[in-house]
This record gives structure tokens, C-alpha cells and sequence, in this order.
């Protein structure tokens, strides 16, 4: 069976489809028996890779950003619901890194070389990584609820900013804005009620390209890292967004770091969510993630 490459054409705002033939002409070289498929829409990478697990075309390569390695991910993870495998690790899959900020690619230590990314899908040299999941959506890099979706969405009005200047104009805008929500935040016996301005969770340590949320997170310990802060003041959010820039947020008293298998939120006024840099419920009340441990087997460098 050939393997499955998925490509976004827009990600990196259409950096992807320019870089196309460069990333065939890598995988013939490779030696890479393949079929390539674009996508045409938001979503169309879970069809497509949900489609062509459930017909044992693997591995399920994705070619894009973090948005497209989850929506492969989401659609490998449907495939195996349908099909009703046992919860082994499922794949593989590879990765491309074409996108904006690739964080999960540089968690796992993948090269943006397309040469040396084509060679490590042909060795094809696997690790066993965890994966988020909320409220049914899978997502293996972050996902947030409250003031980060906001930014999400901000960012995607951004079409004229390239490159992660785009997230920190978008954060910039975010924080000016400043929503709040009141509600509940549980995990293991703890409980938080109060007043907050976001909660992050993280299976990897980076999200947006430079902004270091859950710095401590691991892809591969079985567990969620995530934080929360209550509602603060412009100023304060604008004096602690450089330090989200290196993960020394966690340390200042606002900001509460935690650890768990299970975490569930509960607002009074709806929240966004995002899942890997992707809005899918935009009006929440009630959030549950959950970590799937050791359920995704990736393609990654032997030094890996």
C-alpha cells in the first residue's frame, strides 16, 4: 500500500502549495511510494486521512502546520472509533513541518529540511506520543479555552501579518480586549471557583511558535500540563506576556500550574475552544479534556 501524503496548500499562508514540488522531488529522491492529496477546505484533512486509515494506506503523512497534522490526527482517530480497534498505538504518522509555528513537529525534534524530513519517512523510525482530547476533539499539541481561543480568533482576521509577528499582534489585541469569564475549574480533588481570564492545556510544551504556556508539558508522560489565571488588568496581562516567551509565567502569583489525567471547566458566560491553533465550538459552557496515553505512533529522527 502506498503511503498518504495530506498537503494544505494554505498553511503559512500558501507557502505550502509553492513548496509542493520541492516536497515531491524530496520523496521520489527518498525512494517514498506515495499518494499526495490537497485539501480544499477546512476539515477535509479528517476526511481525507479517516479514509485512507480505515483502507490501511499508512503511514498518514501530513504536510502543513500544527492545525493540519490535527486535523490528520482527528481523522486517523476516527477511523479507528469506526472501526473498532483495540486502543494500541495507532499509525504511523509523519509530518511535515510547512506551517507558521510548527510546534509539535519541533517537540519532536522533526527537520524542516525537506530532504532529511523525506529520508526519516523512509526509515520510518517510530515513537509512541499521547494525545489530548476535549469535549470529543482530539488535538496533540494545545488547546485552551477563554482568553486564547479570543487571540485564535483574532489571529485569523490577521491577513496581512506573516510569520508568529502575527500571534503576538494577535495577543496584543486579545489582552486590549480582555474578556473574562466566571465559573469552575476541576482536577483530581482540586477544585478553583472564580473569576478567569484563560486556561491552557498542553500535551507539548509550546504553542504559537513562541509562546511557551505549559513549559514543563511532555508529548509521552501520560498526563495534560495546564494553567489558568483569574481576571486581570490590562496592564498586568501586558506585562506578563514576554514571559509566557520563555514559561517564566508559571512562577508569578496569579498563574496556576497543574498536572492531571482529567480536567473539566465549567463557565456561566460561553467560551470559545481551540484545539492546535483551530476554533471548533465557539459557544462552551461545559469542557472536559482527557489524556489518551500512548495512543499515537509517529514518525520521528532515530535521535528521536
Amino acid at each position: 500500500m502506498p503511503a498518504t501524503v495530506i498537503l494544505n496548500p494554505y498553511a503559512n499562508r500558501w507557502l505550502s502549495r509553492k513548496r509542493k514540488p520541492e516536497l515531491e522531488a524530496a520523496l521520489k529522491k527518498a525512494g517514498l511510494d506515495y499518494v499526495l492529496h490537497e485539501t480544499n477546505a477546512p476539515e477535509h484533512g479528517i476526511a481525507v486521512a479517516k479514509e485512507a486509515a480505515l483502507a490501511g494506506n499508512f503511514p498518514l503523512i501530513a504536510a502543513g502546520g500544527d492545525g493540519t497534522f490535527s486535523e490528520v490526527v482527528n481523522g486517523l482517530m476516527q477511523a479507528v472509533t469506526t472501526d473498532n480497534l483495540s486502543t494500541e498505538a495507532v499509525g504511523p504518522v509523519g509530518f511535515v513541518p510547512f506551517g507558521t509555528a510548527n510546534d509539535l513537529t519541533d517537540a519532536l525534534g522533526i527537520p524542516r529540511d525537506l530532504d532529511e524530513v523525506a529520508q526519516m519517512l523512509v526509515e520510518g523510525h517510530t515513537t509512541v506520543i499521547d494525545l489530548g482530547r476535549v469535549n470529543g476533539r482530539y488535538f496533540d499539541n494545545n488547546s485552551a479555552v477563554g482568553l486564547e481561543p479570543m487571540i485564535t480568533i483574532e489571529n485569523i482576521k490577521l491577513k496581512w501579518l506573516k510569520g508568529v509577528v502575527r500571534y503576538m499582534v494577535s495577543a496584543l489585541i486579545g489582552i486590549v480586549k480582555n474578556p473574562t469569564w466566571d465559573g469552575e475549574v476541576s482536577w483530581d480533588d482540586e477544585t478553583y471557583t472564580g473569576s478567569l481570564s484563560l486556561v491552557s492545556v498542553g500535551n507539548t510544551n509550546r504553542t504559537g511558535g513562541v509562546f511557551y504556556m505549559t513549559p514543563n508539558a511532555s508529548v509521552s508522560d501520560g498526563y495534560l500540563d495546564f494553567v489558568f489565571a483569574p481576571a486581570m488588568r490590562h496592564r498586568r496581562l501586558v506585562q506578563m506576556l514576554p514571559k509566557t516567551q520563555t514559561g517564566e509565567h508559571v512562577h508569578e502569583p496569579e498563574v496556576h500550574e497543574h498536572r492531571t489525567q482529567k480536567l473539566t471547566i465549567r463557565t456561566q458566560t460561553p467560551t470559545p475552544i481551540q484545539a492546535d491553533g483551530e476554533v471548533f465550538e465557539t459557544a462552551a459552557t461545559e469542557i472536559v479534556y482527557e489524556v489518551v496515553p500512548g495512543i499515537l505512533r509517529v514518525i520521528v529522527p532515530k535521535q528521536s
